[in-house]
């Protein structure tokens, strides 16, 4: 049985290395950030335009089965964003991991619920992960050049990872949301990012499906 003083000795050397790591996780963090920031933009007029978009997935609804605001955000940034001729296609990519959830299909019903053609939109059924959907827009659908869609906080991973791969990806925000509504999220992102960090120096993480390649026309 351990004792009371080695109780508290242990306790005292995890309240440490717990204030290390959160230390760390800032300083990494803060990193990731300034390291991408000059390929964020925000206003369409100072973008220069790609072939492609890069829409990142989410699901259209929260677990209380609310309206996703971040979802919402995206589909209106990226159809803005073929409307004003600054991409010619939408890569969107999401989790299809079961039969009774489907990101890219969603993605794709509301984007032309908002004006793109559907033969403009091309559809990655294996986006699992950010790591995944940034790796297959290169490796499966040949593209070393893409905008990346998503909101800010959510680029600057995707864009590390891009720039990591030698992907010369740019990002444009989709607006955010209130931070009250998005709080559970960011504490999620200060995780994912952490677990980036992993993925790409010890771990050497691929993409959970690769497949044959798949043309998006020139």
């Amino acid at each position: 049985m351990i004792s009371m003083k080695k109780f508290k000795r242990y306790l005292k050397y995890g309240f440490w290395v717990g204030v290390v790591l959160l230390l760390l996780s800032f300083v990494w963090n803060s990193y990731v950030s300034r390291s991408v920031s000059e390929y964020i933009f925000s206003d369409i007029n100072m973008v220069e335009d790609r072939h492609v978009g890069l829409l990142l997935g989410t699901s259209k609804f929260t677990s209380s089965g609310k309206t996703n605001m971040y979802y919402v955000e995206r589909i209106k940034t990226a159809s803005a964003l073929y409307a004003a001729g600054m991409i010619d296609y939408i890569l969107v990519s999401g989790d299809n991991g079961t039969v009774y959830y489907n990101e890219p299909a969603a993605m794709l019903n509301d984007l032309v619920l908002a004006g793109v053609p559907k033969e403009c939109i091309v559809q990655d059924f294996a986006g699992f992960r950010t790591l995944d959907s940034v790796e297959r827009s290169k490796k499966v659908f040949g593209q070393d050049k893409v905008i990346i869609i998503s909101q800010q906080f959510h680029i600057e991973r995707a864009l590390f990872l891009a720039r990591s791969k030698n992907i010369e990806a740019i990002g444009f925000a989709a607006g955010d949301v209130p931070k009250f509504f998005g709080f559970k999220t960011q504490v999620r992102e200060n995780f994912a990012r952490l677990k980036m960090f992993f993925d790409l120096y010890i771990l050497n993480t691929q993409p959970k499906f690769l497949g044959d390649e798949i043309i998006i026309p020139s």
